[in-house]
C-alpha cells in the first residue's frame, strides 16, 4: 500500500485512538493495545491518542496524520461525536461516519431503520424517563420474560432480563442510569450469532460466528463478552447452509440500512428457524476475545492483515482539501 502523495518510502502516519470516557473505556484501551502491537513498525508510524485527554494534541498534529484507527466504544466514541471531530480535521478513519455511527449507537433508532428495510427485529416498546413506564402493557404485549435495555450504549451495559412484574421497575431504573430513553424488548431464545461486514462501496459479509455463553449467564453480558474462557465462540457457526446464507445477507442488509462503512458487526438470534437482528456495532471490538477478528481469520485474513485492510478502507475515504 503506497503512502499518500506517492511517497512510497515514507511510513504511513496512523493515529490510534482509544480510551475515551464511556463505561467501555478499559475494553477500548485493551483493544488499542492489541492493535498497537500488531501494526508493522516498518510500515506504520503509530501515535496513540486518548479522547479523554488528547483531543487538543490530535488537532495540533492532524496535518501529519494519514489515517486514524478509531478503537472506541460507547458514548463519545462510537456515536458519531469523534467521527465528526475527525471529519473537521480531515483525518480519514476506518469506521462509519457521523450518521451511520449515530444511528447504530441508538438501538431504538436502529430498529426503525431495520424495519424500514424489512429486517426482522424482536417486538419492543419504548419508554422515556419523563414518562411513566407501563409494566402491564409491556408484559401483555411482549410476554415474560422480557428484556429491558437503554436505547444507547454497548456491551450490554444497563441491560436486564425481567422474569416477573416485580422485577420490571428495578430493571427500568437500572436502564435509566445509562440513558433517558429505554425500551422493553421481546425475549427470544435460540442460537445467538453475529455477522461481520467489511468494506466501503462494495462491502462483503464475513463468516458467521456462533456465541455460547457458559452456564450461569442469562445473556451475552459484559463479563461474558470480555472475560477469557467465559464464552464459547464457534466460527463458522454450526447452523445450516441456508441459515448461514440468510444470516450473511441480513448482516449485509443491516450494514446498508444503517449507512455503515468500513466495518460493522451485527448481532442476531435464530428463534424458531427465523433470524432476528438485535443490534449493529460500528466499531467492533479488537481484543483477543473479539468476534470480528475471529470471523476475519476464518475468511483467511490474519489480525495484522485485518488492520491493514481497515487502514486501506480509511484511506479510501480521504477527502481532498478545498482550496
Amino acid at each position: 500500500m503506497a503512502a499518500p502523495g506517492g511517497k512510497e518510502n515514507r511510513k504511513l502516519s496512523v493515529a490510534l485512538i482509544s480510551g475515551g470516557t464511556s463505561g467501555e473505556r478499559e475494553i477500548s484501551l485493551k483493544g488499542g493495545d492489541r492493535v498497537f502491537h500488531a501494526l508493522d513498525p516498518e510500515r506504520y508510524a503509530v501515535v496513540r491518542y486518548d479522547t479523554a485527554t488528547d483531543l487538543g494534541r490530535l488537532a495540533a498534529e492532524a496535518g501529519a496524520i494519514d489515517a486514524a484507527l478509531v478503537i472506541l466504544h460507547g458514548t463519545n466514541g462510537e456515536d458519531g461525536t469523534v467521527q465528526g471531530y475527525l471529519d473537521l480535521l480531515n483525518i480519514p478513519y476506518q469506521c462509519s461516519g457521523v450518521m451511520g455511527s449515530a444511528i447504530a449507537m441508538n438501538k431504538l433508532v436502529s430498529k426503525f431503520f431495520y424495519e424500514k428495510a424489512g429486517i426482522p427485529v424482536p417486538g419492543y416498546i419504548a419508554m422515556e424517563k419523563a414518562g411513566e413506564a407501563d409494566a402491564d402493557l409491556c408484559i401483555e404485549r411482549l410476554g415474560l420474560p422480557l428484556v429491558i435495555k437503554p436505547a444507547s450504549g454497548g456491551s450490554s451495559i444497563g441491560m436486564s432480563i425481567v422474569r416477573s412484574r416485580e422485577a420490571f421497575f428495578p430493571a427500568i431504573d437500572k436502564a435509566f442510569l445509562h440513558d433517558d430513553v429505554v425500551f422493553a424488548e421481546q425475549y427470544l431464545t435460540g442460537t445467538e450469532i453475529t455477522g461481520g461486514v467489511l468494506g466501503n462501496a462494495h462491502p462483503e459479509a464475513l463468516p458467521i460466528v456462533e456465541i455460547i455463553p457458559k452456564n450461569g449467564y442469562e445473556f451475552f453480558d459484559y463479563k461474558a463478552k470480555y472475560t477469557p474462557g467465559e464464552t464459547l465462540e464457534i466460527c463458522p457457526a454450526r447452523i445450516s447452509d441456508a441459515l448461514t446464507q440468510k444470516a450473511r445477507e441480513i448482516a449485509f442488509a443491516a450494514h446498508r440500512a444503517l449507512f455503515c462503512s468500513g466495518c460493522s458487526r451485527t448481532d442476531m438470534i435464530i428463534h424458531d428457524n427465523r433470524i432476528y437482528v438485535l443490534e449493529t456495532n460500528t466499531i467492533p471490538g479488537m481484543t483477543e476475545n473479539s468476534l470480528l477478528p475471529l470471523a476475519a481469520a476464518e475468511a483467511g485474513i490474519s489480525y495484522s492483515q485485518l488492520l491493514e485492510r481497515l487502514i486501506e478502507l480509511a484511506l479510501e475515504k480521504k477527502k481532498p482539501v478545498a482550496v
